[in-house]
């Protein structure tokens, strides 16, 4: 089990750190054969039974789903489909099909183009499963030349795809001040792994992995903690740091709740964040695999969601009930007038690195 890190220190012993627990991780397993012959489900889904209900239906239509979305108040999944045979298959699933116009591989073939020419920094995309389009965001910074430019590309796609404004500011949220102290940043513990020799580390953001070579768990760098031993941004966002002999790892926990599993997403889900500079919010996944082009380059395979966050709150874990779903990596806005704010997928860093959860 894995455990989300605190910042209480303990008295005793060199670079003692008190760790708060993480998440757990339901783990209801779907396996629906997506053939009109199976029998539909009548049992209300909670978050993970939708995920992985969705995961088996996709699997099964391929290029004739764009996507699906979870409701919590009525506990039912949607499947966006393009045909009526695919619409069959999902009702028999226990899923309610939605038609929308165009298959997987169109949409793909627009956030391809969007990629090769609206690169703009501030800008973001993601396939919406709700509308069946690709939405593309520009926050505040993007005006001007840099605007026509993107609303241009949008515009050729016809109605493949939509645009809209967001506020404030996209940006990696890395500060300088609380929670884990690199070299002139700090950043906040993501979630405890094990490598696969067994080392305990910190798994973070990538982006404050190729910051720091060092970690320390106070603002003076007097209490090293862990050492850089992986990191990957742009392109991705994940990077892990092994702990010194000698710091407390997963087995000192102050409070918190036990992380059991990592898993994916889904639209819709009600999701939890933790991070040093704000604490603890919740909020919705509103989109996956989305493009965010930061400043400092583009990171892809993102977790889109309505959580605020700040800056210092990077690399901070995302998760519901019991389940490790993502890093934070980056985002517009704050908490007092709200945000969006985007997440590194946990599944695809333990499985950069061949890393465990504890």
């Amino acid at each position: 089990m894995c455990m989300i890190p605190a910042l209480s220190q303990r008295h005793g012993g060199r670079g003692g750190i008190a760790f708060a627990a993480a998440v757990l991780a339901a783990g209801s397993v779907f396996a629906a054969s997506g053939v009109a012959a199976a029998q539909p489900s009548t049992a209300p889904l909670n978050a993970r039974a939708a995920t992985a209900m969705s995961a088996s239906i996709a699997k099964s239509l391929g290029d004739r789903t764009v996507g699906s979305f979870y409701d919590q108040a009525s506990s039912s999944l949607t499947v966006t489909v393009t045909d009526q045979a695919a619409a069959d298959q999902v009702r028999a699933a226990g899923a309610t099909p939605k038609f929308v116009k165009y298959r997987a591989s169109q949409l793909k073939a627009v956030t391809a183009e969007l990629a090769r020419t609206a690169s703009v920094p501030g800008t973001a995309w993601r396939v919406d499963p709700r509308t069946g389009q690709v939405l593309v965001t520009a926050d505040s910074t993007v005006t001007g030349a840099k605007l026509a430019q993107v609303t241009n590309a949008v515009h050729r796609f016809g109605d493949k795809a939509r645009f809209a404004k967001t506020k404030g500011k996209l940006r990696p949220l890395i500060s300088g001040g609380d929670a884990i102290w690199g070299q002139g940043l700090r950043c906040s513990l993501g979630f405890n792994v094990h490598t696969s020799s067994g080392q305990p580390a910190i798994l973070t953001a990538g982006h404050c992995g190729v910051a720091t070579n060092d970690w320390w768990a106070d603002q003076g760098n007097s209490q090293h903690i862990a050492s850089t031993s992986g990191a990957n941004f742009p392109g991705t966002d994940y990077s892990y740091a092994t702990y010194d002999a000698g710091v407390d790892a997963p087995s000192a926990v102050n409070t918190g709740q036990q992380i059991t599993a990592a898993g994916d997403a889904t639209v819709g889900e009600t999701v939890t964040r933790s991070g040093s500079t704000t604490g603890v919010h919740d909020g919705q996944v509103t989109g996956l695999n989305a493009t965010v082009n930061y400043q400092e380059g583009s990171v892809s395979g993102l977790i889109d969601t309505t959580v605020c966050a700040e800056p210092g709150d990077s690399g901070g874990s995302l998760f519901d009930g019991a389940t490790a779903l993502g890093l934070t990596s980056g985002g517009s806005g704050d908490c007092n007038s709200g945000g969006e704010t985007f997440f590194q997928p946990v599944p695809a860093a333990l499985s950069a690195y061949g890393l465990v959860l504890p």
